[in-house]
């Protein structure tokens, strides 16, 4: 009887899931506790989040740099928890002198901030109180607790000015501009972590709720407005002739000339002085817009479910003397194309996307801010980054402010394996060498070696980047060299299908791959995300065997990555050895290769490729002499 529940239980743990030995702290393991979260990666019986409905109304009137807004929240707390107040985000504080930030601040970036001109709470007017040192996390509280399932009506009227410097958003020019964070929103409350309380610190990015969205923005006659959305009534804005080109772009494989600088010249693009125009979009983490009266706009489309035969649209706007922009259209429809069809093969959720000139680098749901480039090559490079992210962080609802290896580190993996498809793998691994992982392996600083899981809220400079970008990247890429492609796809799709509209956690995410996979991958986590390192590998010696030669290689660094072995013989013939970050499993310090060979081995070298080593002088085991070992 006691042998059979010891059966029964070592048999309930395989069930039950496998990460129980990887570090949780006590939020997350609170959230294990109380069932919202669960041992085999899934959302728990008790998994639960907060969704809000808004109503916005902007007004911009370029050159003039005043943005006014209005807008109604209904905000439902879907939590067990009675909330006896809310944390309101007001992202445009982070202009205001002051205001705390890990970027510089010169005079162009700064402005008064953001104004509350009107707030009630459930249609009660109320004076909005804001201390002087809360600048983009304002506390609210309420009258009446909001309980369980109860909702509560939120109403704001505000203004701000736009910075004269572009960055995320800002003037582009001074009649052109792009509008993202602009709104109050209400603070994510989750199931582990609580109010994110956390200050937008300029570097650092979001958290949001899956909400619905209407956003009715108003600006002068001959301005185009593209955001995130739906456009509702096309022809209540446009002129009948670009209301054609609009649709038929829906269904075109080739770039449409939507709006020409011809067309803009003659200012008969839109209807009415002034046009109001409005989009909408369902269970979305964010909205943002661009607006321009002298931008282009180039749009066609693209079949990103070849089940369905759905097709997503793909729209440019840019001043037309941007060279590179003139390609935007079939950069972003390749884009789309591969990562609905490769990597990660989901199909493009949204309906739309729009590749906007700016200043940024940032992607937006359904949008991205992209500079300029002399270099074609490099645009595409920057367009497919940030349309990758449209699964991360935006289909899966990822707390980018702290685990932004969860979103980055996947837009950089999706970002090298589009590139081998555009280019090569050479060519993409030199590319992603050069962007991703020379700046980490080349610092020995102690702040490049801390924990990829380590939050990011609390990490600032190059260390914080590279935890973030290069390094989970290379986590990721090492798993799927030792899955190999296909049960990495089908643990990956698994654990998009789990947690889009929801928010995972890292702990979700390493669960639901060990039950995808089947197999217990903790010493893998651990070392790549859990422990302090490096990627330093050493060949160490060089013995007969039985069959051949046994070739050991020692993990100075930690990280448990995969190499290249280039065996050169005695006769001259070369052979490459790799192996894949499964020898490190049971020994993570060192471990033998065996190779089965008749022949005399003369040099052996170890490459690790995008796996850079920080010490490539101990890669090589030279011969002991000219017959070889």
């Amino acid at each position: 009887m006691q042998r059979f529940l010891v059966v029964l239980a070592l048999a309930g743990m395989s069930v039950k899931g496998y990460s129980q030995g990887l570090y949780k702290p006590r939020d997350v393991q609170h959230a294990f506790d109380k069932n919202t979260r669960s041992a085999d990666g899934k959302p728990g019986k008790d998994y639960w989040q907060n969704k809000a409905r808004y109503e916005i109304n902007i007004t911009a009137l370029p050159p003039e740099r005043t943005i006014r807004g209005s807008e109604q929240i209904s905000y439902i707390n879907n939590s067990p928890d009675t909330l006896r107040g809310v944390y309101i985000k007001l992202f445009m504080n982070i202009h205001k002198p002051g205001a705390p930030s890990n970027v510089p601040a010169p005079q162009e970036y700064l402005t008064s901030g953001v104004h509350i001109d009107g707030f009630s709470v459930n249609g009660q007017k109320r004076q909005w109180q804001q201390s002087p040192y809360s600048f983009t996390v304002v506390p609210v509280r309420l009258a009446k607790p909001l309980g369980p399932k109860d909702s509560i009506q939120l109403s704001f009227d505000w203004h701000y000015d736009m910075s004269l410097q572009s960055n995320r958003e800002g003037m582009i020019d001074s009649t052109t501009f792009f509008l993202a964070y602009f709104y109050p929103r209400v603070a994510v409350y989750d199931d582990y972590y609580g109010w994110d309380r956390n200050s937008f610190l300029e570097d650092h990015e979001f958290y949001s709720d899956f909400n619905d969205y209407t956003v009715n923005i108003t600006v002068p006659n001959n301005y185009i407005v593209w955001g995130t959305g739906t456009l509702q009534k096309p022809e209540t804005v446009l002129q009948p002739e670009y209301l054609k080109r609009f649709q038929q772009s829906f269904t075109s494989d080739k770039t449409i000339n939507v709006v020409t600088k011809e067309d803009l010249a003659g200012k008969k693009v839109t209807l009415n002085k002034s046009n109001t125009w409005q989009f909408t979009a369902s269970n979305i983490p964010d909205m943002a817009f661009g607006l321009s009266d002298h931008f282009v706009w180039d749009a066609a489309s693209i079949v990103v479910d070849s089940t369905t035969n759905r097709r997503a649209s793909v729209q440019a706007a840019f001043n037309d003397t941007a060279k590179d922009y003139h390609e935007m259209v079939a950069h972003g429809q390749h884009a789309l194309k591969l990562l609905s069809f490769k990597w990660p093969g989901v199909p493009y959720p949204y309906e739309k996307t729009t590749i906007f000139q700016g200043y940024a680098g940032m992607e937006y749901p359904m949008m991205a801010n992209d500079e300029t480039y002399e270099d074609p090559v490099f645009s595409r490079f920057v367009a497919e980054h940030e349309l990758a992210h449209t699964y991360m962080p935006f289909y899966m609802g990822i707390n980018e402010n702290r685990y932004g290896f969860m979103d980055e580190g996947w837009a950089t993996t999706f970002e090298y394996l589009m590139a081998i498809e555009d280019m090569g793998k050479e060519k993409a691994d030199g590319f992603f060498k050069q962007f991703r992982v020379e700046g980490w392996i080349g610092d020995p600083s102690a702040e490049q070696d801390i924990p990829i899981i380590t939050p990011g809220n609390v990490v600032s400079g190059a260390g914080f980047g590279n935890n973030i970008y290069g390094k989970p990247a290379l986590g990721y890429l090492a798993l799927k060299d030792m899955l190999g492609d296909q049960l990495f796809k089908k643990s990956l799709h698994e654990y998009m299908n789990r947690w889009n509209g929801k928010h995972p956690t890292p702990w979700d995410y390493f669960n639901t791959i060990n039950s995808a996979t089947g197999k217990n991958l903790d010493w893998f986590w651990n070392s790549w995300f859990f422990q302090p390192g490096y990627i330093d590998l050493a060949v160490s010696d060089v013995k007969k065997a039985s069959s051949g030669y046994s070739i050991s290689v020692k993990n100075i660094g930690g990280f448990p990555a995969p190499a290249d072995l280039l065996i050169t013989y005695a006769d001259g013939s070369t052979e490459t050895k790799h192996f894949n970050s499964s020898v490190w499993e049971k020994d993570l310090k060192q471990t033998a290769i065996t190779v089965a060979t008749k022949k005399q081995i003369k040099s052996v070298k170890l490459d690790g490729g995008i796996f850079m080593d920080a010490n490539t002088k101990n890669n090589s085991f030279p011969a002991e002499d000219k017959k070889g070992f």
